[in-house]
């Protein structure tokens, strides 16, 4: 676990102690699907969770990949395909995606204007990018 003022993620915010109300919309981003996607978003970490709100640029994809940390996606805006160990869905505003630790995943934006979503995955796993399950 990182110290009270470490972030697991670069570029990644910490909450604690004095650091407990987070302007979304006026913080840093970073990119969070390194190599697999072009998932980007500002993160904000406590001391057992991290959280985002991230967009994925309109007919893109998050490749194949997986984490030991599970994770909930709250989708905002836009629509998606999610598939999840073989197993899609569609999801849009309003719609929660739960994805288990070590569950391959991958996701296909089929709005134009894009998709933004909350996350939040455990930091007992590591950060907030996953791995690719094939190199891009």
């Amino acid at each position: 676990m990182p110290s009270d003022t470490q972030t697991i993620n670069k570029g990644a915010h910490k909450a604690g102690p004095g650091r407990t109300f987070f302007d979304i919309p006026n913080l840093s981003g970073l990119a969070a699907g390194p190599g697999y996607a072009e998932t980007f978003g500002p993160v904000v970490e406590g001391t057992y969770i991290q959280c985002g709100v991230m967009s994925l640029p309109g007919g893109s994809v998050a490749a194949e990949h997986t984490h030991p940390n599970e994770q909930w996606i709250y989708v905002l805006e836009g629509s998606v395909t999610t598939t999840i160990d073989g197993v899609s869905h569609d999801a849009g505003p309003g719609q929660l995606v739960y994805i288990p630790p070590n569950a391959v995943h991958g996701t296909v934006v089929h709005s134009k204007e894009g998709c933004k979503f909350f996350t939040c995955k455990d930091l007992a796993g590591g950060g907030i990018a996953g791995k690719p399950v094939k190199a891009a």
